[in-house]
């Protein structure tokens, strides 16, 4: 068991992490690592798929972006489904990382993926955009980032529906710099996290936008100090746990951990969930509400009939030793 205690100042977030998985199975191309892993406390599965290149800053040439969309449309292929029969109805989350230094930083210039392929709304273009096929996938994907997240790898980051960092974490746009024009979402995310005015700063500027600061303009959901306290002297740390915080393993353990939590809930309203957020968040309020309306009437009619959705809940409320969880968040 390894642990790591993540501390920050009174305006961040301070986490303990403590990890234990196992790995149930591995594949992966030179490039992109896929690893199914079982969560400690939930017993459920999360799938982490990382980027492979640490000796190019897992820049993504035409290859890996072509692994990325076959993975991500497998992954969504597998767990579309939000029925029991469904085999893969135990996977809690997707985790996104880097190997090494770096989440991304950005493309390949060695050998880019095309533009127009890229920006095209053609089916057989669609298929190996990784952004879109990101964006079928009905679980939770969680981004684990450290170190660069420079354009294209910022564009993958904001295609993920939780983002943790470490404080390595750092934050780049620079599309304009090079006369570049963003086709994986960067333009529209981006001002939906931030908004309006941050983001045209950001992109406008292409200049690098710290951890700290991301956290602060909500960038980053969560960020990771690894440390033993603000004020407290930092001891030297161990070279086998310099390894890995230099690694990114305290954003992926805090990943894992988000993971596990959410593997405790109920993972078919997780999906559902889910689908009521983007959907009704790509509305304007009252749409979706209506939306949100529709979405929980079809759920309560499929779970009705068993009878047991409030029987469960009512047993949970009057069970006096059910666990009592302190919040992190």
């Amino acid at each position: 068991m390894t642990t790591h205690q993540a501390s920050t100042n009174s305006t961040h977030n301070i986490h303990a992490i403590t990890t234990t998985t196992t790995t149930t199975s591995t594949s992966s191309s030179d490039d992109v690592e896929t690893k199914t892993i079982q969560l400690p406390q939930s017993g459920k599965k999360a799938i982490i798929v990382s980027l492979n290149r640490p000796s190019k800053q897992n820049c993504f040439n035409t290859n890996v972006v072509h692994s990325l969309s076959s993975i991500f449309h497998t992954i969504a292929q597998t767990t579309a489904n939000d029925n029991d029969s469904n085999k893969n109805n135990d996977i809690a989350c997707v985790i996104f990382t880097g190997k090494g230094k770096t989440f991304c930083a950005g493309a390949d210039l060695t050998n880019p993926p095309n533009p127009i392929v890229q920006s095209s709304d053609l089916p057989s273009c669609l298929a190996m955009n990784p952004v879109h096929q990101m964006s079928l996938i009905s679980i939770p994907i969680i981004g684990a980032l450290h170190g660069h997240v420079i354009t294209g790898g910022f564009e993958l980051a904001l295609a993920c529906d939780v983002l943790v960092g470490d404080t390595t974490t750092k934050f780049r746009d620079t599309h304009v710099k090079f006369g570049l024009a963003p086709c994986w979402g960067l333009s529209q995310r981006l001002q939906r996290r931030i908004g309006s005015g941050r983001a045209k700063l950001v992109s406008f500027t292409a200049k690098p936008l710290d951890a700290r600061l991301a956290y602060e303009w909500g960038l980053l959901d969560e960020l990771v100090v690894v440390g033993s306290g603000k004020d407290a002297p930092e001891p030297e740390p161990e070279p086998d746990k310099q390894e890995e915080e230099e690694e990114g393993m305290a954003s992926l353990k805090r990943a894992i951990e988000i993971a596990d939590m959410i593997g405790l809930q109920d993972l078919t309203m997780v999906k559902r969930y889910k689908k009521a957020l983007e959907e009704g968040g790509k509305m304007d309020l009252e749409k979706g509400l209506h939306r949100e309306r529709e979405l929980g009437l079809a759920h309560y009619v499929t779970i009705m009939n068993d009878g047991s959705t409030f029987e469960n809940a009512k047993e949970y409320m009057e069970n006096d030793q059910r666990p009592r969880l302190q919040s992190k968040l």
